[in-house]
């Protein structure tokens, strides 16, 4: 069977032309893997505290929580808690929790780093019908004050290094949080401060013992009930808070299972996986759920980004999930590793990929296309990443198509991509293993929800043209329940049971999903020409010498400007080549080097066929990532674009004024 005659998903609803004003709407599709309809969860697994509660059942004395030992500073061995051990000690949290007088339907916050006591905290609440609110500092202080207070959180659990952080949101937040549970000791001094704040904190031994000697019953839980709050960090405006119910969390590990049967990659007790993807967040959240219902470990990472791959060849995981950022690195680890290896090494290892690849793209699978070469040549690449992985699963953002590519030869496992909202309970499109022609989309519909694009006539996307694209909508039980006190924001995503998601996409023939655009991000240039700004960066960023960019106009200037992060070691190369001295941060400065990168920006617009009010006119050469710190991504690393342009205005006006004088002056 050739890749044009699969198709993986089928029609379940007619497409509908534009009527009252409402654009039209494409036919409403779902995966063929569902074609006798949406999988059911387990019997009896109504709840995120039933599918906790049956695994332990099951699995008692399988290795469930695990983190490496630190003796004098050093990292030995991952040490384990059984199902069993984190079953007690939940049911001792829960019991201490109720002794405060934290009722069913009580908030209760979570603030820190991944680790076992992040999800002994967060059974404990499932146990007793609490709404765990994560609570994360990659949104600033003010975000983590914001929640709290939003939220009305009345107990936080708290790494043991995030205590003065919280105090930082102490007075404003002490009007709903009364208690404070650090996840380790707690010194004398913050004793002392807490009760001046009118606080009362506890180490995590201290507050296991308040329970003792009492019992308390568990709440009737339904599948409608809330069980957690979660912010997502939103590119405007405050955060949101999420409504994510039993259903939705219980319905996505369904779907996700039913996934992974289909495509001979069951999930099962055999499976480990590295936590390090912020729990804060759906996509790990909904991830460690699938893990705990088969009775597979979580083994946790030490926190620390550089030392991660480290913890990989100690855990050993089979499951590894990444956002493109963690992905990048690898990818640029191994390039480095090559190009100091030799010309020798390095023709190897192409002749072994381009073979390799070659085989993948007629059809054959990982395993089959070239396992001599897999054995001599990129085992080295899965040795590095533990030896055991089967499974990468990239998420939260788009990861490039040659990295992609280059990872599901030389990684020796399935990479798939996966597209989901905090929204949509994360997963909603995921890529199939060996099947290379999904390489650049999201691949198609999880079987558990039904899809359809909306026309957006304004960007001139037609649902029912001969290339169906339009806004993504999504239908089903995973969606969450409506943002917490925001029912205007509610109303206006959530439109007759179809949440919008503001991406736009375009079907494949094989029924993948492909990300082309952002409905929000397009803004008009002073000669009434629409920009789509996400559309021309993802064609910008393929340019080598550049990490990043950023693109500007406004609808008073006719053309776009840039600030991009340069690719240091091209950059500094290029620069040692074109006899120009200093160190990154000059070279950036130098004109010269900012005429280099302008000149690859515009080959590639060239390349591309851009239109010539979508070239950039200048850039300005930003030696330090965009990041989090300083308030210019978001925690899945999305742009900040107001943040953007408050940051970078001088330097914008500056860009604007010398480019108008040079075209002044006919330069």
């Amino acid at each position: 069977m050739t890749s044009q005659q699969k198709r993986f998903i089928f029609e379940v609803e007619a497409s509908k032309e534009s009527t009252d004003g409402k654009p039209s709407v494409g036919p409403v599709y779902r995966s063929t893997f569902a074609k006798d309809g949406f999988p059911n969860p387990i019997h009896g697994i109504d709840s995120c505290w039933d599918i906790f509660r049956t695994a332990v059942e099951k699995y008692p004395n399988n290795r469930m929580l695990g983190h490496r030992e630190i003796t004098n500073g050093k990292a030995g061995k991952y040490i384990w808690k059984t199902y069993k051990e984190v079953y007690d000690i939940v049911i001792k949290l829960g019991n201490s929790l109720r002794s405060c007088g934290i009722e069913e339907g009580g908030k209760c916050g979570i603030f820190g780093a991944n680790c076992p006591e992040w999800i002994i905290s967060m059974e404990a609440c499932n146990a007793h019908g609490l709404y765990c609110v994560p609570l994360y500092d990659t949104l600033g202080a003010g975000a983590v004050e914001f929640i709290i207070s939003h939220a009305e959180v009345s107990i936080a659990f708290v790494d043991e290094k995030k205590i003065p952080e919280l105090f930082k949101t102490c007075p404003n937040s002490t009007k709903y949080m009364k208690t404070v549970v650090s996840f380790g000791g707690v010194k004398s001094e913050q004793k002392e401060e807490a009760e001046k704040l009118g606080l009362v904190i506890h180490s995590w031994d201290e507050f296991l013992k308040l329970g003792e000697g009492k019992q308390y019953d568990f709440p009737v839980k339904k599948k409608s009930d809330i069980c957690t709050i979660m912010y997502t960090s939103g590119t405007t405006g405050d955060p949101k808070g999420v409504l994510i119910s039993n259903e939705s969390i219980v319905t996505i590990t369904t779907g996700v299972m039913h996934f992974l049967e289909n495509v001979n990659e069951t999930l099962s007790e055999k499976d480990v996986y590295i936590s390090y993807l912020p729990l804060a967040h759906v996509f790990d959240r909904a991830i460690e759920e699938c893990i705990i219902q088969v009775g597979g470990s979580i083994g946790f990472w030490r926190g620390d980004v550089n030392l991660l791959i480290e913890d990989l060849g100690e855990l050993k995981p089979s499951i590894f999930c990444a956002v493109p950022r963690v992905l990048d690195r690898v990818y640029t680890g191994l390039q480095q590793k090559l190009s100091v290896g030799g010309f020798f090494k390095k023709k190897v290892f192409d002749v072994a990929f381009h073979y390799k690849f070659g085989n993948m793209k007629k059809g054959q699978s990982h395993v089959a296309a070239a396992p001599f070469c897999d054995k001599l040549v990129f085992n080295k690449v899965k040795q590095g990443l533990g030896g055991n992985v089967r499974i990468i699963l990239s998420g939260a953002a788009p990861l490039a198509s040659h990295i992609e590519s280059f990872l599901r030869v030389v990684a020796c496992c399935h990479v798939l991509q996966g597209y989901g909202l905090t929204e949509s309970c994360a997963g909603t499109f995921v890529t199939f293993p060996d099947e290379l022609d999904m390489l650049g989309t999201v691949g198609p519909p999880v079987p558990n929800v039904d899809i359809r694009l909306e026309s957006v006539p304004d960007m001139e996307y037609d649902a029912l043209g001969s290339t169906p694209r339009g806004e993504i909508c999504i239908r089903g039980k995973t969606l969450f329940s409506g943002y917490y006190k925001r029912e205007d924001l509610t109303k206006e995503v959530l439109i007759d049971g179809w949440l919008h998601t503001g991406d736009v996409g375009e079907w494949q023939p094989d029924g993948s999903m492909k990300i082309i655009d952002r409905k929000k991000n397009i803004f008009k240039l002073a000669q009434g020409e629409y920009v789509a700004v996400e559309n021309l960066e993802n064609v910008y960023g393929q340019v080598e010498a550049i990490d990043s960019i950023w693109v500007y106009g406004n609808s008073f200037e006719s053309f776009l400007i840039a600030v991009a992060n340069p690719a240091q070691k091209t950059l500094e190369r290029w620069a040692t080549e074109n006899g120009v001295n200093g160190d990154f941060n000059t070279i950036c400065q130098n004109a010269k080097a900012k005429a280099f990168i302008l000149g690859e920006l515009v080959k590639t617009a060239k390349d591309r066929k851009l239109k010539g009010f979508e070239v950039i006119k200048a850039v300005h050469l930003e030696p330090v990532a965009f990041n989090i710190e300083r308030d210019l991504l978001t925690p899945t690393y999305k742009k900040k674009r107001p943040q953007l342009l408050k940051y970078y205005q001088n330097v914008i006006d500056e860009m604007y004024k010398t480019t108008k004088e040079g075209q002044a002056h006919g330069r």
